[in-house]
């Protein structure tokens, strides 16, 4: 959804939606990495103005901040290796599980525990701050398994053509609606995000972003 590409610069499916949406209104925008852990704070604080980053609307964010309407769904998924033959939930039993420190992965990881965590050794997940080093633990055999988005397990392992090596395994986690986070008090930018992102749907761009990064049109279904 964002990161950096060989030469360092910041790239992804929601950098180049949300510079798409801004360009409708003459707006030049800033992308900002931050430690997702602390990305809410960030928003409050003043750091950042959004959380535009494969954001997923749940309750407990929605305590925090204020959501754009959903433009993308999503999914939690397990990850493991072919050779595993792990290809269930319950065959994690005693295994080491990796998530992402403050996802929505982990987040219905430590509420649904019957789901994977009852199931996982020492009932926890190992925390890593990027799923960048999760994959790379995963491939060397630190982890059995990763709990991470469907929409960005898909891709970053197209992109290595690697999803012959990995099993894509989905449990009773319910899926997800990806949304733009945004401080309480700021109605008018809302306002103006949902805006340009219909706006983008009508014209074909959302369309036309959306085919280049995966292949096919992910716009909700109404």
């Amino acid at each position: 959804m964002g990161f950096r590409d060989k030469e360092g610069n910041l790239t992804g499916f929601d950098i180049d939606l949300a510079s798409a949406v801004f360009k409708e209104y003459g707006i030049n925008v800033v992308f900002q990495p931050i430690d997702w852990s602390m990305k809410e704070f960030e928003l409050t604080n003043g750091t950042i103005d959004l959380i535009w980053n494969g954001y997923s609307k749940t309750a407990e964010r929605a305590r925090k901040v204020q959501f754009t309407k959903p433009y993308m769904k999503n999914e939690q998924v397990l990850i493991t290796p072919k050779k595993s033959k792990i290809k269930s939930f319950p065959q994690m039993k005693g295994k080491l599980l990796g998530a992402q420190n403050g996802s929505s992965g982990y987040d219905v990881f430590i509420k649904q525990p019957k789901v994977l965590k009852d199931t996982v050794k020492n009932q926890e997940a190992v925390l890593y701050d990027s799923f960048n080093e999760a994959l790379i633990d995963l491939k060397s055999g630190r982890i059995d398994g990763l709990l991470m988005d469907k929409v960005y397990a898909g891709y970053y392992l197209k992109q290595r053509h690697e999803l012959a090596e990995f099993n894509m395994t989905t449990g009773n986690y319910q899926s997800e609606n990806f949304v733009v986070g945004v401080r309480k008090n700021d109605n008018e930018l809302v306002k103006k995000i949902n805006e340009g992102i219909a706006q983008l749907e009508k014209t074909g761009e959302f369309q036309k972003i959306s085919t280049k990064w995966f292949g096919e049109d992910v716009t909700p279904k109404k």
